[in-house]
């Protein structure tokens, strides 16, 4: 399989679409983590100071964040480009990983201001 040269602008329209979909998914995953994790009779985000949860959410945001800046990226690079032939990509790929972008720094805020860890019982 030939992945092309990121010089041509009409193949980072197409890696920026693709990145930006692909970004959402672990966006999701952590909205989905940190829902599950909501205790609304305390309207906090609980979780053990053992546990998993804090480098599982972290992480996943951390991907989907990575991706989703790629994206926004290379959709800002190529958009207005005579060369690209696939414009309708470069706007998917810019909106949809902005749209991303700060729907995770949303999710950071919001874990930030809402989270409550309970420590470890002896």
């Amino acid at each position: 399989m030939r992945l092309g040269s990121l010089r041509r602008f009409d193949v980072q329209a197409t890696y920026a679409s693709v990145l930006a979909i692909i970004s959402a998914a672990p966006a999701l995953a952590a909205a989905t983590l940190m829902w599950r994790r909501y205790n609304s009779e305390l309207g906090q985000v609980v979780y053990g100071s053992g546990s998993r949860f804090l480098p599982v959410f972290l992480g996943i945001i951390l991907v989907s964040m990575l991706f989703s800046a790629v994206g926004l990226l290379l959709g800002w690079n190529s958009a207005g480009q005579r060369r690209n032939d696939k414009p309708a990509r470069s706007w998917i790929g810019f909106f949809l990983g902005g749209g991303v972008l700060t729907f995770d720094l949303i999710l950071l805020i919001a874990f930030y201001m809402l989270r409550l860890e309970l420590e470890k019982p002896a």
